[in-house]
């Protein structure tokens, strides 16, 4: 604490207003007194590194290392990932599991290495442990992908360990992952940290860390590609330093990572293969994504700022005036009475839930967001209601921790107890009741403003963490993850029968269980444009599949362009929204003029067109963990051009869409994957890999469909039909589909087809037998004149 808080406390009151600005400021104070009294000062500390070994104990699939200074357990699950944890640490508890510590390969054995070290064979990886503690992950045919170097640990009287894990890769490795980075999807040479941070405004690529963070990374080379876990909340930091090849010899070529804890396990899960089978690993490990009902796929409008049911039926009018297609409509805290979360303003919405009821009709769902800020003040129902429950966040003396959001002074449910999320969960009904359909979750990273210092809780409060007890230090990362997992649970409890539609500013590995995330605060211009494609990315390399931007940036007025362009990308991005903050520009497509309307009516169009492929998306996420929005190298990671390839994705493995990300382009270049793409506007054939210029019109942006694809389209007549690319003469190809068995827990069936040539013609044949598609289901036929 300085002299320069003092300032920005007095600067707070001016710029905020009188009463919030003092609520801000002496919220900052407490929670800097807070901390000073609840944590106790780092005392000297005693480094440690393992030591030389002295014995093993093998255990079903795999066993205990024990050094002079630790021990390490390692240890192959049944489903082909490795754990291995230090000084004791084991799987659980952990929050990213999805059902407690996989059983163990019996296959795998610890078996002596040269050198004095040890190692553990399985079918997928190889780990190997050295005599002092270095751990080696190999491919099963031996080669190094990663090789951490023993850790080292700094202990002090009465705290917890931080400690230190620096690792090797290939030269050639391709860092990517850590949740969403604006600057991603690749991660370069620089610092990460990991701790869920509110920017406090708007954001773009330069600005880190975010909303979400996570210890997962997933690394590509030449030799294969890996993704590794490490399970601590804690806060933290990750360096990244790619190698560089040719630039000598020794140590200078590899790249490194290392990874700086302030406490908590040292321990983390690796898992070797294809990007798809490591996904699919990791989503085996983490709980596979929950499934969005088939109307979240479509188109959302949202803005904070609406004001009222009058304001809401207009924008609605708009649309329908128009004859653009709208799914969804999402309420923003103005809906709330005093910004007070689970209430409705009656004035601005005085009959809500028919208003619900007569939007539903026309095909339209109502979405609220939900903050977890609760007014502090005694009369406040769900005040009331926590206090009884005992439900709060407390700081060390006992006393519920404050803090200043929307409402005013607040305090935080703790959703690291099963009691308060089971008691949270219950308050879900009163949404229902009001007649939304789905949520979002806001302002959890926990946010709570502050005139300086972090805008967050004390570190000092208190956490049930499932039974254990902890500081916010260890809570703090997974407070989105269990408010999800709250919300999650009450739906599934309130509504058995319908899948929850729900999706989370915050949260940490395992999120996608409850739902997906969207980006946040992203700044209006073309760099924002460009940090919305690297999240969506880069949050799918860490098991999160749905998300997407805040079309048109949340702050500013776009040019028309601008607009445009972030428009034509998010209709093919899973979560497909557009939103802005009070007193930004507009965000409807008519406002900027008839030709970007009509541009826009074409991605609607075509949004609409592609939502049976976007539902079979999702179902495959929810079977395989496999993304929808993949990278370039998604199917051929050896390829290094692609993997530095930043401003183009796969959707499936059918499309490659090339967005246009700069002011101005009309025509771009794209690099393509191995094998032939058709661009799907004009019919041309290319062939990969190499790179190819196509065309960019304002009209459009470059989509190019992988020769042999079948892609199921929805029919003039809301039904399924095919649209088949043919394959490259002497090849063949195919896809599937997975038709929504409406938006409950109904299992839906998988159709798999093959195109072949035969004869000169094209033929798409069911797997079963059937010919030219399934019984009612027309086949078109594209890429002839390719």
């Amino acid at each position: 604490m300085n002299g320069r808080d003092l300032v920005r406390s007095v600067k707070a009151v001016g710029m905020v207003g009188t009463a919030q600005g003092l609520r801000t400021v002496r919220s900052s104070w407490r929670r800097w007194r807070a901390d000073a009294a609840g944590l106790a000062p780092r005392g000297p500390e005693r480094a440690r590194v393992p030591g030389p070994v002295t014995g093993v104990e093998p255990e079903p699939g795999g066993g205990v290392v024990r050094f002079a200074r630790s021990e390490l357990r390692v240890r192959v699950a049944a489903g082909g990932a490795v754990f291995w944890g230090w000084d004791g640490a084991g799987p659980e508890p952990s929050y990213a599991l999805a059902c407690g510590s996989p059983e163990p390969d019996p296959r795998a054995v610890l078996e002596p290495d040269k050198e004095g070290g040890w190692r553990v064979v399985s079918e997928r990886a190889t780990v190997v442990v050295s005599r002092h503690g270095a751990v080696e992950l190999r491919t099963p045919g031996g080669v190094m992908l990663r090789r951490d170097l023993p850790p080292r640990w700094w202990e002090a009287e009465g705290g917890a360990a931080r400690w230190v894990q620096r690792s090797e890769v290939a030269a050639d490795a391709r860092f990517f992952g850590l949740g969403g980075r604006a600057g991603g999807p690749r991660l370069r040479n620089g610092t990460y940290r990991l701790w869920n941070t509110d920017p406090g405004g708007s954001f773009g690529p330069g600005d880190d860390p975010l909303y979400i963070t996570m210890p997962v990374q997933m690394v590509v080379a030449d030799a294969g590609t890996h993704l590794v876990f490490h399970d601590n909340t804690w806060e933290g930091e990750v360096l990244v330093h790619e190698g560089e090849e040719g630039a000598g010899s020794g140590h200078d070529r590899t790249g490194s990572c290392e990874v700086r804890m302030d406490g908590g396990p040292l321990r983390c899960w690796a898992m070797v293969g294809t990007p798809a089978r490591v996904l699919h690993t990791w989503a085996s490990l983490t709980g596979p994504p929950a499934l969005p009902p088939s109307w979240a796929l479509g188109h959302h409008h949202a803005r904070w700022g609406f004001g009222s049911e009058q304001e809401v039926r207009r924008i609605v009018a708009g649309y329908q005036e128009r004859g653009l297609p709208l799914d969804a409509v999402h309420l923003d805290i103005d809906h709330y009475e005093a910004h007070q979360v689970f209430t409705v303003d009656k004035e601005r919405f005085p009959k809500l839930p028919q208003f619900a009821d007569e939007l539903r009709r026309d095909g339209i769902r109502l979405v609220s967001i939900v903050d977890p800020g609760v007014k502090a003040e005694p009369g406040v129902a769900l005040y009331d209601s926590g206090v009884a429950a005992d439900v709060f966040v407390r700081d060390a003396g006992g006393r519920a921790v404050r803090g200043v959001v929307w409402p005013g002074e607040s305090v935080y449910p703790d959703f690291t107890d099963p009691r308060a999320r089971e008691w949270w969960g219950r308050l879900y009904g009163e949404r229902l009741k009001q007649g939304f359909s789905g949520f979002w979750h806001d302002m959890n990273e926990p946010v709570s403003f502050a005139a300086f210092g972090e805008a967050t809780l004390p570190r000092s409060a208190r956490h049930a963490l499932e039974g254990a007890g902890g500081d916010h230090r260890e809570a703090h990362n997974v407070y989105g993850l269990a408010m999800a997992r709250a919300g999650y649970e009450g739906l599934r409890e309130l509504h058995p029968d319908e899948r929850p539609f729900l999706f989370s500013r915050s949260g940490w590995a395992g999120m996608q269980r409850y739902g997906g995330t969207w980006s946040g605060d992203v700044s209006t211009g073309w760099p924002g444009l460009r940090a919305s494609l690297s999240l969506v990315l880069g949050l799918g390399l860490c098991g999160v599949p749905y998300s997407g931007p805040d079309v048109g940036g949340f702050d500013g007025s776009p040019s028309p362009e601008l607009y445009l362009r972030w428009f034509q990308l998010g209709s093919y991005l899973p979560l497909f929204r557009t939103h802005a903050a009070m007193g930004a520009g507009r965000r409807e497509p008519w406002e900027f003029g008839d030709e970007v309307l009509e541009h826009a009516r074409v991605a609607l169009a075509e949004r609409r067109r592609l939502l049976p492929y976007f539902v079979t998306l999702a179902h495959l996420a929810r079977r395989t963990g496999t993304p929808y929005v993949r990278p370039l190298w998604w199917g051929g990671p050896e390829d290094r051009a692609l993997r530095d390839c930043e401003d183009a994705f796969l959707l499936g493995d059918s499309l490659l869409v090339a967005p246009v990300l700069e002011s101005g382009v009309r025509q771009r270049t794209v690099r393509l994957p191995r094998g032939r793409w058709y661009d799907t506007a004009t019919g041309k054939a290319y062939e990969g890999p190499g790179q190819v210029v196509v065309e960019a019109p304002l009209s459009r942006v470059p989509v190019l469909a992988r020769a042999g694809t079948v892609l199921p389209v929805r029919a003039s007549d809301g039904g399924v039909e095919l649209e088949a690319w043919a394959p490259a003469q002497g090849r063949t190809g195919g896809g599937l589909v997975i038709a929504d068995a409406g938006d409950g827990w109904a299992e839906a069936e998988i159709e798999r087809y093959t195109t072949r040539w035969d004869e000169g013609r094209v033929v798409v044949e069911r797997d079963g037998g059937e010919s030219e598609g399934a019984p009612g289901r027309p086949v078109g036929i594209r890429g002839l004149a390719g």
